[in-house]
């Protein structure tokens, strides 16, 4: 019976981009800090010219599975992180955006053979966000580290069935 997971070396030709919702950007730009640490610690070029990475930042969360179609479909990246924040507030407004994106992110997934990590926090307080953003941990770091795993994974699979 085979078992197969991922690893998290060789790292050298993956190619990884990561979209990162603008909106709540306080609590955004410090889960992609914590993401890009993770990727950096594990081999990944993180520099501006990095030939690895890639960045697409949209205005806010119900934007991200779009960009990550677009990204995952031009067959340029082995994995596409995306990244968002959307805090509960007094409107029904929370629940149709973290519907429709998480909706959008794993039907992308899906339709592309991809993987899309999901990394929308969905919480609801600032505070909440916060604590998973790096006061407590930064879930950047899990979801790159679920991207580095993922991406291995793929390459150790039976190849797709065309049908």
């Amino acid at each position: 019976m085979p078992t197969f997971e991922g690893r998290f070396t060789n790292v050298s030709d993956l190619r990884i981009a990561v979209v990162v919702a603008r909106f709540n950007d306080l609590v955004t730009s410090k889960l992609l800090s914590g993401c890009l640490d993770c990727l950096e610690r594990h081999g990944i070029d993180t520099s501006a010219s990095s030939k690895q990475l890639d960045i697409a930042w949209v205005p806010g969360s119900f934007e991200l599975p779009i960009v990550a179609q677009r990204l995952a479909s031009s067959a340029n990246y082995q994995v596409v992180v995306t990244l968002g924040a959307v805090i509960r507030g007094d409107t029904p407004h929370f629940d149709v955006v973290v519907a429709e994106s998480s909706k959008g992110i794993s039907a992308v997934a899906r339709e592309t053979g991809i993987p899309i990590i999901f990394g929308v926090l969905t919480t609801d307080t600032m505070q909440q966000a916060l604590e998973r953003a790096g006061i407590k941990s930064n879930l950047g770091w899990s979801y790159a580290l679920q991207a580095l795993e993922m991406a291995s994974l793929m390459t150790v699979l039976p190849p797709r069935k065309l049908s």
